[in-house]
């Protein structure tokens, strides 16, 4: 008697290996699909094709030319398991089958080979792989004349991993991968699975739960949160014309050059309409001409790599690969990098390989172990931030880490990254009390393999990327945070100057009257300040959590407000350094930041504010313009005391020079007093230009001022034989420049 096809049960003609294997992939719990799945031989000789398709009703084997029904598929088990069998070896085959709605076709995942290769897999298993995104992700091929995605994913532990998705009616059944053994990475080509198509992984962890299903760690693209998945992108492709930035870019880059930096949270510098997000281009159109036209040289964006909770800013990301979606596609964004080449500024990145969130579709217990983080909570575990430590001395982590680093550089032309929290990588008892952390193997505080990967991510980085930059958040006094690694540094370029920035704004912050008494302030930051490439950074953590804005830190009346914030400036962009400042902070942006809304940009409309803005935008073209304001930012050969000491009238002045001939001086006077007859020794005679003073009344000021230039007398003062007799505005800050 014919039995027709999709009747029967589990025959008692099975064997028991083969039974049992059958029902480990009916129940997802099989480690090695293709040992059962797919082409195989069969009894006498013959071949069989084995698939599993929860809910068809029917299986055919046709071949991949003309359709010709080789052979029809048995249900050989309830849940989905098939089976048919062909009179000899037939590689060239489809399935067709029939889910209740009519035939379709499919190619067999399970009769194509590992995509993976030999030097790959080696790479990977040492952790040195430094293209690593080529390899690991979701990648659109075409694997033996066939279109499809290849899905690749670390998961050494993993009893089973499954590829699910739209494509697969996210059945975790139907798609389980194959592991390489020895190195943990499993991998599946999926024919017809393309662009767009959304995937997680649903893994088993060693003692056989099943876990929370996981977005992709090298996802490309990803969904829009709050939804999860992973999209299938595969790596961006953008056909670059910046050789003409490239070129450049070391020149633009360098210690010697003049760096002034707008840090940009892209989802709240402006906002469109109904609150909504401006996109990647939006951004480029926009945002970029207004960077140019202030003046600043690059910009740096708060973490852009995809993150779950808006209320992170980027600091908490899941998706290292992935431009967030939020504001567009890879592309999009790359039209964005383009963008700012071709207007001349370089791009940073702020990135974190610090920590990273405990959400479920992330990266802990990623295969039901800590795999990317340390298992032991003083170790794994960040109590201020409540997030995840990475394992740096594990080498796969180490090189997904230094993989991620090397891919925003080569994929996308970005010219550097912000490493953010490095402090927090570079000491195991960071924020923490007695015994609640634990010791390097030489009983010490250091980190020893989070220096050993901050270390090799500026050789790599600077190696592999010449011209590119790397900048350190790191907020204690390390030594040689920005020295070469071959001496003994982190071998970072730059690092934030933070003791600069809080003993300035501490200062500001005081009433004049009292300032006298907090002079150390402004004048301590040059015992240093040559210590390190520094940068002068006002950055983002300074106007949030009940901080206020910049503006309102400063005291007095509003009129007093800004010109305080106006000589501020006029002392940072005069001072040893380079320069960032967050968005808004050019013009007096009075509420502190949000990151649900936008600037408040109608500020513009006053004069006051449109006068501070003036101001920064100028005084960012006189720090470009002139050498002496940057050639030697971080040498002390460009820099002297002229009058340091003035604590009773709160007076500063000091000189910069670049080496060959060029001289600025600066005089600040931080109370509203306007000062008549200040005399100000200088080294050599001659007519000194007021190039800019803060207190012009085109920047808001009283106008009080030197009528544009004063001549140095032969009258000696402060140890120089040449003197300048000046009148110095209230709350105001001058720059003079010796006449060539």
């Amino acid at each position: 008697m014919n039995e027709t096809p999709g009747t029967r049960t589990m025959p008692d003609t099975i064997d028991s290996p083969f039974r049992a294997a059958i029902e480990a992939l009916v129940h997802a719990d099989h480690g090695d699909p293709f040992s059962v799945l797919g082409p195989h031989p069969g009894p006498g000789g013959t071949w069989q094709v084995r698939a599993l398709f929860p809910g068809a009703t029917r299986l055919e084997i046709i071949a991949r030319e003309g359709g010709e029904v080789l052979a029809e598929g048995r249900l050989v088990h309830p849940d989905g398991f098939w089976l048919a069998e062909l009179d000899e070896e037939r590689r060239d085959y489809k399935l067709r089958l029939d889910f209740g709605h009519g035939p379709v076709e499919f190619e067999d995942t399970y009769r194509f080979g590992p995509w993976l290769g030999e030097l790959d897999l080696h790479l990977m298993g040492e952790g040195n792989h430094e293209r690593i995104w080529e390899r690991l992700g979701a990648h659109v091929v075409e694997h033996d004349g066939v279109g499809g995605t290849v899905f690749t994913v670390w998961a050494p532990s993993a009893r089973k991993v499954s590829v699910v998705g739209d494509f697969c009616t996210w059945d975790g059944r139907r798609l389980p991968m194959r592991k390489h053994q020895g190195i943990g990475v499993w991998e599946l080509f999926v024919p017809h699975v393309s662009h767009g198509d959304r995937y997680k992984f649903e893994i088993k962890g060693p003692r056989g739960e099943m876990l929370p299903w996981k977005a992709d760690p090298v996802a490309f693209y990803a969904e829009h949160p709050p939804a999860t998945a992973s999209v299938v992108h595969g790596l961006p492709h953008w056909d670059w014309s910046d050789a003409a930035w490239r070129d450049r870019r070391a020149a633009a880059n360098d210690r010697k050059a003049p760096i002034s930096i707008y840090e940009v949270h892209m989802g709240s510098w402006k906002r469109g309409d109904g609150n909504r997000y401006l996109t990647y281009r939006e951004l480029a159109d926009q945002l970029v001409p207004y960077v140019k036209e202030m003046g600043f040289t690059h910009i740096e964006m708060l973490p852009i790599t995809e993150f779950p909770f808006d209320g992170s800013w980027g600091y908490q990301p899941v998706g290292l690969f992935a431009p967030t979606s939020r504001f567009g596609t890879p592309e999009d964004f790359k039209y964005f990098v383009e963008a700012c080449h071709k207007a001349g500024l370089g791009l940073l990145l702020d990135w974190v390989p610090g920590h990273f969130p405990t959400d479920a579709h992330g990266l802990g217990l990623f295969d039901g172990t800590h795999l990317y983080e340390h298992a032991d909570p003083r170790q794994g575990f960040h109590q201020d931030w409540n997030t995840l430590i990475y394992n740096y001395g594990r080498r796969e982590v180490r090189n997904f880490l230094l993989g991620n680093a090397l891919y925003w550089m080569d994929r996308f032309h970005l010219d550097g990254l912000r490493v953010d929290a490095v402090a927090s990588m570079l000491y195991l008892d960071y924020s923490r009390k007695a015994g609640e952390w634990v010791p390097n193997q030489f009983g010490g505080r250091e980190n020893l393999e989070a220096i050993d990967v901050l270390r090799r991510m500026n050789e790599l980085a600077y190696g592999h990327h010449p011209g590119t930059m790397t900048v350190a958040e790191e907020s204690t006094a390390w030594p040689g945070v920005s020295r070469p690694t071959y001496l003994g540094g982190l071998g970072f370029g730059f690092k934030w100057n933070m003791g600069w920035m809080h003993d300035t704004l501490n200062y500001m912050s005081q009433d004049p009257i009292h300032r006298r008494w907090h002079h150390h302030n402004l004048t301590f930051g040059l015992l240093y300040a040559f210590s390190e490439n520094f940068i002068l950074p006002l950055s983002h953590d300074e106007v949030v959590h009940g901080k206020g804005s910049l503006l309102n830190k400063m005291p007095g009346d509003r009129w007093q407000k800004f010109a305080n914030l106006r000589a501020y400036y006029g002392f940072m962009w005069t001072h040893p350094g380079k320069k960032l400042l967050f968005m808004g902070g050019e013009f007096a942006q009075e509420r502190e930041w949000s990151h649900d809304r936008g600037l408040d940009w109608f500020l513009l409309d006053l004069p006051e504010h449109q006068g501070l803005r003036d101001l920064v935008r100028d005084l960012n073209i006189l720090y470009r313009d002139n050498p002496a304001l940057h050639r030697l930012d971080c040498e002390p050969e460009g820099f002297e005391w002229l009058e340091g000491n003035d604590a009773e009238n709160s007076v500063l002045a000091f000189r910069r020079t670049d080496g060959e001939g060029r001289s600025v001086v600066t005089v600040c006077n931080f109370t509203p007093l306007p000062r008549h007859n200040y005399r100000v020794g200088v080294p050599a005679p001659g007519r000194y230009v007021e190039r800019l003073n803060t207190d012009a009344a085109q920047y808001g000021g009283s106008n009080v001022g030197n009528g544009g230039a004063v001549d140095a007398g032969d009258i000696p003062a402060h140890g120089r034989p040449f003197s300048l007799n000046l009148t110095l505005p209230p709350l105001g800050t001058l720059v003079l420049e010796l006449e060539q």
